[in-house]
């Protein structure tokens, strides 16, 4: 046992007297991620900035006399050219392709007539709008020329012919969310994040890991002082769980670092994208016992993280080597953890709660909901921490092998 707190004690001395590990494990990710989520944020408001500032070149053939009175009480603001039916349309089109133009749009001859003359089982006359769906402002243009303008000229002709159009509503859905929405808002709120933060929180704790378990174990190796601990009067076993541990509390602390930087750069992020009433009524409240689970969760998960990276650098002879073996493992937690994100709705077995990383990842996704059973919480604590024994049962035999550990 004093081996071991000698080994934690020593793990933790090295990378805290470090400024430039507690920079890189702790203080630059969170920079990176505020950072990263701001500009996101940033470039995405000014791009949106610029298509809502831009002035719209639309072209429109065959104009019927009344539509200019829609446009002139809607107050459009764009460059609007009217064309006559014999006008050349190829340099039009060929502007919106090019980006210079961005909407053409044509009724049919005699449009007016054929609207006052429709009969029932007759051809509906069309307007057409040529536009170019990969410029953002062709597609601004074209939406809002629809929603304003055609919508608003239709309604017109509708009420011309019917009087009342009224009369063809028979009945009108409630769609007041305030008296007809039936939902728990928890269930809700959780559900929302629910889809992304399982992901983000198996991955973080991965990554965490990840740079911690290789440095702490192949770095030493490869500086030789792996050699100098292995022949210390401590025992192998102490010093596999002295690492183990450390590397836990270390990966724990990184981890925790990035959820922070998360919620604080999501709403930087979301405020760009225009999306900061996504965030608003959202609200996540944990009962004591599903704090206790969700940590529970977390640790075991990074206990078993540290147990899969420690045994690939333990085989591996370089940092570089190790990192190798480890990246194929990565992808395959990245996919378990996105699994839940296109889970549907479908009832789990309890075996699937079982499953290291993925059975964290829905347990994590069900606490988030209110709806995690003990028994699913067991079968997902049981699954990980199997494998993550597993794994440090051989960590412990690849320590006591000179073969292994002195890279012969």
């Amino acid at each position: 046992m004093n081996g071991t707190k000698q080994i934690i004690k020593k793990e933790l001395t090295r990378v805290f007297s470090d400024k430039k590990l507690i920079i890189s494990l702790f203080v630059l990710p969170a920079v990176l991620i505020i950072g990263i989520y701001y500009f996101m944020g940033q470039m995405q408001s000014a791009m949106v900035n610029d298509i809502q500032k831009h002035v719209s070149s639309i072209y429109i053939q065959n104009a019927p006399e009344d539509l200019k009175d829609v446009i002139a009480s809607a107050k459009l603001e764009a460059d609007i050219n009217y064309l006559s039916a014999e006008a050349d349309l190829t340099g039009i089109k060929d502007g919106i392709l090019k980006g210079t133009t961005d909407l053409l749009v044509t009724f049919e001859d005699d449009f007016l007539n054929k609207v006052k003359d429709y009969k029932s089982g007759g051809q509906i006359p069309e307007v057409k709008t040529f536009y170019n769906t990969s410029e953002d402002y062709s597609n601004s243009a074209r939406n809002n020329f629809v929603d304003t303008i055609l919508n608003a000229y239709q309604q017109k002709l509708l009420t011309e012919r019917f009087g009342d159009i009224n009369q063809l509503t028979v009945f009108h859905i409630d769609v007041d969310p305030d008296s007809s929405v039936i939902v728990d808002d928890k269930k809700a709120s959780g559900k929302i994040f629910g889809t992304l933060l399982p992901y983000l929180i198996t991955f973080m704790l991965f990554q965490g890991a990840m740079s911690l378990g290789i440095d702490a174990i192949t770095g030493e190796k490869e500086r030789g002082t792996m050699a100098s601990m292995l022949l210390t009067p401590l025992k192998r076993s102490e010093i596999v769980v002295g690492k183990l541990i450390s590397i836990s509390i270390l990966a724990s602390l990184s981890a925790a670092i990035y959820a922070v930087s998360m919620i604080v750069a999501m709403p930087l992020m979301l405020g760009g994208f225009g999306g900061g009433d996504i965030m608003e009524g959202l609200t996540i409240t944990f009962s004591a016992l599903q704090v206790i689970e969700l940590l529970v969760i977390m640790l075991s998960l990074v206990y078993l993280y540290v147990g899969i990276v420690a045994f690939t650098s333990v085989l591996a002879k370089t940092a570089k080597e190790a990192a190798a073996y480890v990246s194929p493992i990565m992808i395959a937690v990245i996919v378990a953890g996105m699994a839940t994100m296109f889970s549907g709705n479908g009832e789990k077995t309890l075996g699937m709660y079982a499953i290291p990383v993925y059975g964290s990842a829905i347990s994590i996704q069900k606490i988030l909901m209110g709806e995690l059973t003990l028994q699913q919480f067991g079968a997902t604590i049981g699954g990980t921490l199997l494998l993550a024994a597993i794994f440090t049962y051989f960590i412990t035999k690849a320590f006591n092998s000179e073969k292994v550990m002195f890279n012969a």
